[in-house]
């Protein structure tokens, strides 16, 4: 017997839900934020073929489809909530739908966050999800905050997914190991929620590095009205997923750095009185943190190498319709 959008709902989207009284049966879930708080909310959409290939692993990308949602949340200092998800099929596979659940449901439990409704349809593999979370009123993380001396900071590492990419492109080789390292965070980024409330407070703009470090460092100087100076080959050294990889030389590392994308990283600013604790919030929230740069009054971004020298070379993050 052939499974129809309710049964498919039932069978791999349906779970308890105590957020929403309504849950996923109804036209409409009811949330309401907790007294002194306001919602956070932000949707994203994954196209195959656009944002994933069409040979990654399902449960994988559950995961993916949740984790850039909380990404945006994190940015934004806000604890999840609820989320929702359209999702388009092609075609009702078990196997795949089994997958695709298993890795959603899994990184949901992990932040408490609940599905709340949504909708289903045939047509091409297309996955947009809704998040929803909270933060205390007037505490939340904005790109508009950054002021003139602040540093710059960004959590993790970069550029490990872009290196992935590369080497599904053909335009660069990786160890077996190193590969699979680099591919996982491509496939599995870790939402870096936990930092963003901390640093609730602390840092005075935020965002999450989606489509390139230079690209949305970007957002915040324009937000902000500001510039800055980046070391570039600070940057460069946190492509972390071995030291062998700094075989690769150095503009090959500040590509991936500065305009990798799909890193899903914050990158931040804080006076430099705050320096102990950024530091703190990054050991809190069990991610390294390291400063790379300082907002100036001059507008634009200028990168500079590990001297301090000017670096010439443009480097553009990724552009949907460029």
């Amino acid at each position: 017997m052939s499974t129809g959008e309710f049964d498919l709902i039932a069978r791999y989207f349906t779970r308890p839900v105590k957020r929403s009284p309504l849950g996923v049966g109804d036209d409409c879930a009811l949330l309401a934020p907790a007294a002194g708080m306001q919602l956070a909310v932000s949707s994203d959409m994954l196209v195959e073929g656009r944002h994933f290939l069409s040979t990654v692993d399902a449960e994988r990308l559950g995961h993916k489809s949740l984790a850039v949602n909380l990404s945006d949340l994190a940015a934004c200092g806000a604890k999840p909530l609820a989320f929702t998800l359209a999702l388009a099929l092609p075609s009702v596979d078990e196997d795949w739908l089994s997958g695709f659940s298993r890795g959603l449901f899994a990184l949901a439990h992990l932040h408490g966050c609940e599905l709340v409704g949504g909708d289903t349809t045939r047509g091409p593999l297309n996955i947009c999800i809704t998040v929803f979370g909270e933060v205390p009123a007037g505490n939340a993380l904005l790109r508009s905050g950054a002021k003139v001396g602040d540093d710059v900071w960004v959590s993790g590492t970069l550029g490990d997914a872009r290196l992935a990419l590369e080497v599904f492109r053909g335009t660069l080789s990786l160890p077996g190991e190193l590969f699979e390292r680099a591919r996982a965070r491509m496939e599995l980024p870790t939402p870096r929620v936990a930092l963003g409330q901390a640093l609730r407070g602390i840092a005075s703009a935020a965002v999450d590095v989606s489509d390139g470090l230079v690209g949305d460092l970007g957002h915040i100087l324009d937000a902000s009205g500001v510039g800055a100076t980046l070391d570039a080959d600070a940057a460069a050294g946190l492509v972390g997923i071995d030291e062998s990889t700094h075989d690769l030389g150095i503009e090959t590392l500040r590509a991936c750095a500065l305009a990798g994308g799909d890193d899903y990283e914050l990158a931040f600013t804080a006076p430099p009185s705050a320096r102990e604790a950024v530091a703190q919030s990054g050991r809190a929230a069990s991610v390294h943190v390291t400063r790379i740069g300082r907002i100036e009054a001059e507008a634009g971004l200028r990168l500079v190498d590990g001297l301090g020298q000017p670096i010439a070379r443009q480097y553009a993050s990724f552009d949907h319709f460029k």
